[in-house]
């Protein structure tokens, strides 16, 4: 096998794999470097224990939190990255994210670029993952050049009552965009059959639409494109002047291997990305690759998540639930003047999975009673970047990351609004024995949503990267994962990766010429 090629690329998940298919038409020799193997197709996909209590699908390695207690992180490394497992809800942040937003506990700071910069690229990512969604049902949204080119995924019985019941409340839900590979029209030929193990579970039929299916695996169709598997990056050379990348460290098999290109992508997760970065430091670069502005691994985000659990009068014997959304109070509400965050469903829940929550119990009411009766949200607000917030090395090369949840107020009052907006509807008494929400926030091991700790920008003094995602000191060193944001709004960030990786490798193929 060679070791030079024209790009190697570092991580196939929403960034990296959809770049390897952005490149793969050129012709130029490509490398994807992937730490993980093919996840396996196995009954335990489809598994709520497996999945949800023992973690199948995630690492077994141990990072550290701030006061050097160890946890097992809530991500996994796969062909396809963390997309194998997400919830598929492909949503665009809002033009106004772009901009500098003024919250409760603080400011957003404006990105480098502008939505209309990045909109045709949300376009052509809605396509490439075959985004199922309506426009103008959500009056957040920003213009689009194109509509969905697939139907919104229609609601469940119990769902669109609760379309309906907020819709007659003066509210304004919407169907969720979701990434799924199902014809509704055609159920006998549907490779989505509409189970209720798609969000937070692998796909046993293929029909998510994640990077592997969609875009590496049409990559290696091209005999240009060369995919390893358990190669673990342990650093990244550079040359005397400390201006290009001139190696890549692997570890893979036992052995080490090394390979090179003209330009190197790093796309690892946003804690993953840091810690190589900073692993990768040199004389030239003491405090680690692109670290001269001292913000490689700080302000990380990873937004304040809860799942929440009303339980309903009426039974909820929904499967595929990921189809709803609620963002009227994305940007404030009529009292509170502050960003909120967004409402989406979340995946049904089982009784095996509330027993693994160890959620308090309502006196007389069963697991199983409540699996039956709930309504499954997600509650999702903006975190600042503080740099405090942060990647960092412990001595032994381990991870640390140091994170303070902020910004707390707008979720706060979300959650209470989400519960008045419930009780309204008969998400409370009659037919159960007593009224019951849930809302558990996510921990620091919850780092489905991370990103910042590599942010993009104009001034090389507060940034790592340029607008291009390229490093601003070596001149073939870029990063297109989540690391890039500056802020991150109060959407899922995998529809933003996927549409700057089409960008960025606009931005590449004219380089290459």
């Amino acid at each position: 096998m060679s070791t030079h090629y024209d790009v190697i690329i570092i991580g196939s998940g929403a960034g990296g794999g959809t770049l390897a298919w952005k490149l793969a038409p050129t012709g130029k020799r490509i490398l994807l470097l992937e730490r993980g193997d093919y996840l396996p197709r196995e009954p335990d996909n489809w598994r709520p224990r497996a999945v949800h209590v023992e973690e199948k699908y995630h690492t077994t390695e141990q990072w550290t939190d701030k006061d050097g207690t160890r946890f097992r992180p809530g991500t996994g490394y796969w062909v396809g990255g963390n997309t194998k497992v997400y919830g598929a809800a492909l949503v665009r942040l809002r033009p106004r994210d772009f901009g500098e937003v003024v919250h409760h506990g603080g400011v957003a700071p404006a990105w480098p670029i502008g939505y209309d910069e990045l909109e045709p690229y949300y376009t052509q990512a809605e396509h490439l993952y075959e985004v199922h969604g309506t426009r103008g049902e959500d009056p957040t949204d920003g213009p689009a050049s194109a509509p969905y080119r697939f139907p919104a995924v229609s609601h469940e019985p119990r769902l669109q009552q609760l379309h309906d019941d907020l819709t007659r409340l003066g509210h304004h839900p919407f169907h969720l965009p979701v990434g799924v590979r199902l014809d509704e029209s055609n159920p006998r030929t549907s490779a989505c059959i509409r189970c209720a193990t798609c969000d937070s579970y692998p796909c046993l039929l293929r029909a998510k639409s994640d990077a592997e299916v969609l875009c590496v695996e049409p990559a290696l169709a091209h005999p240009n494109v060369t995919l390893l598997t358990n190669a673990y990056v342990e650093r990244l050379e550079t040359d005397g002047p400390g201006r290009r990348v001139t190696a890549v460290q692997v570890s893979r098999a036992g052995g080490a291997e090394r390979y090179s290109a003209d330009l190197v992508v790093v796309a690892c997760g946003a804690v993953n990305s840091a810690a190589l970065l900073l692993r990768s430091a040199t004389e030239r670069h003491p405090h680690g690759l692109a670290n001269a502005s001292g913000v490689v691994g700080r302000h990380y985000m990873a937004h304040t998540n809860s799942m929440f659990l009303a339980i309903s009068r009426d039974e909820n014997p929904s499967q595929f639930t990921k189809t709803f959304g609620l963002n009227d109070f994305y940007f404030g509400d009529r009292d509170w003047e502050y960003p909120m965050g967004s409402i989406q469903s979340l995946f049904k829940m089982d009784p095996e999975t509330l027993a693994a929550g160890a959620p308090r119990l309502v006196p007389g009411m069963t697991l199983e009673l409540m699996a039956r009766h709930s309504l499954d949200l997600w509650v999702m607000s903006e975190d600042l970047p503080d740099p405090q917030n942060r990647v960092t090395l412990d001595a032994d090369g381990g991870i640390r990351l140091s994170y303070t949840p902020n910004n707390l107020e707008g979720h706060r009052r979300l959650v209470k609004r989400l519960k008045g907006l419930l009780r309204q509807i008969g998400c409370e008494d009659h037919l159960l024995p007593l009224s019951l929400h849930i809302a558990k926030q996510l921990p620091v091991a919850g780092v489905g949503h991370q990103n910042g700790t590599i942010r993009f920008g104009r001034d090389p003094r507060s940034s790592a990267l340029d607008v291009f995602c390229k490093s601003h000191e070596l001149d073939n060193l870029y990063v297109v994962d989540a690391s890039f944001f500056p802020s991150c709004g109060a959407t899922n960030p995998s529809l933003t990766i996927m549409a700057n990786a089409l960008r960025v490798g606009d931005h590449l193929v004219e380089r290459m010429g």
